[in-house]
């Protein structure tokens, strides 16, 4: 799994029009499942998500998890994050998981985020084209993938 986390002051999604999902203060996440991604990591990332410290402190110090913040979290499932760039100038995503694999994954890292943040969590929609709102507040920018956790 591949995820980009952005602390925002604020974000959305909207399909067709539609607000489907808003937050304020926390994690916007872009998710890429891949073909060998399993529940074991979706529970390492959830551990990683939660613990990150880069929220503000008393001393205005990057030192708070979400929680402590009480902040919220956006959910973007983004198959893109898997793009092969090395051959010609159209990516390819071939590394990305087909639905059979990326929908249950999805799903269980959005209930198991949602558990461990103690509320629900936002999502936009699996498969769907989704405009993506945020204010990214920092700028702060962190990228994780499963299969480099040294």
């Amino acid at each position: 799994m591949r995820a980009v986390i952005q602390r925002v002051s604020h974000a959305s999604v909207t399909i067709k029009g539609i607000v489907k999902s808003s937050i304020g203060a926390g994690f916007l996440v872009l998710l890429g499942i891949c073909e060998e991604d399993t529940t074991e990591d979706v529970d390492w990332l959830v551990r990683k998500i939660i613990g990150l410290r880069v929220f503000d402190d008393e001393n205005h110090v990057m030192n708070l998890p979400i929680a402590d913040i009480n902040g919220e979290i956006l959910i973007i499932s983004q198959f893109t994050l898997f793009a092969s760039y090395k051959k010609g100038n159209r990516p390819s995503w071939l590394k990305a998981a087909k639905h059979e694999i990326s929908v249950p994954l999805y799903k269980a890292f959005c209930t198991k985020l949602s558990d461990a943040l103690g509320k629900p969590v936002g999502t936009g929609e699996f498969g769907a084209d989704m405009k993506v709102e945020l204010l990214n507040d920092g700028p702060v920018t962190i990228c994780m993938d499963t299969k480099n956790k040294e």
